[in-house]
């Protein structure tokens, strides 16, 4: 069975009166270990189906399995629980608490986690070992996106979602944090989950699924995958 599937997914926003259609029977599946590329423009419903999988938003109508579990009928302290246990975030802006040092935010996710990793083990995959005991503001850009990675794979989760993570990064910090997530993703076997509006980051994509105006207008998979520093925009 598909790790991930997704079947006739529907969110509908009220705007006053006025109701937004953000996904329109969106229906994909994601194979074990596979790096895939969510692609559209924005308000193409990209990120809302992203944290819809990641337990974040609920739907209006639809399923999202994950590991054959209907998550979309889950309540609020079970989706925590989904959240915390089987779910890795990588998000645009890093979201580390500027107070705790670069090992602290990681430790952060290792407490709620039932089978974590250690913040030494992951900070070393992450080729950060030696500012381990830095702040963020003491930290690059590309340092602290490397910092949110590894805080997101401590939790050993079963999905790793990136929303738009070169977003905030230089192209050549961008390069090298697509880079990393290759890297884990071929290693560990992870199954990794990227939004981006970039077609050129798509190109490194095992499957890549297009959306506009809230649906999914295709999903394949790419029979030639380049690596992250052939990447060019």
């Amino acid at each position: 069975m598909p790790i991930l599937t997704v079947d006739n997914l529907c969110k509908t926003y009220l705007m006053g009166e006025v109701e937004v259609h953000a996904l329109s029977n969106a229906s994909l599946t994601v194979e074990e270990g596979e790096f895939v590329v969510i692609l559209g423009p924005s308000g193409s419903g990209k990120s809302t189906l992203l944290n819809i999988i990641g337990g974040m938003d609920t739907a209006t109508s639809g399923q999202v399995l994950v590991n054959e579990k209907n998550i979309t009928s889950l309540n609020e302290k079970q989706l925590t629980n989904y959240r915390r246990n089987q779910i890795g975030f990588v998000f645009q802006f890093y979201n580390l608490m500027a107070n705790l040092t670069a090992a602290e935010n990681i430790e952060l996710a290792t407490e709620i986690a039932p089978d974590p990793l250690t913040p030494a083990e992951v900070l070393e995959a992450v080729g950060l070992s030696d500012r381990a005991e830095h702040f963020p503001s003491q930290l690059s850009g590309g340092e602290q996106q490397r910092v949110s990675i590894a805080r997101a794979i401590a939790k050993n989760p079963l999905l790793l979602l990136a929303d738009e993570p070169t977003g905030a990064l230089d192209f050549n910090t961008g390069i090298a944090v697509l880079a990393l997530l290759r890297k884990i993703n071929r290693q560990t076997g992870k199954t990794v989950i990227l939004i981006t509006h970039n077609l050129d980051i798509a190109r490194m994509a095992d499957r890549i699924i297009k959306m506009k105006s809230g649906t999914i207008i295709e999903n394949a998979l790419n029979p030639a995958p380049i690596a992250a520093e052939e990447i060019r925009w």
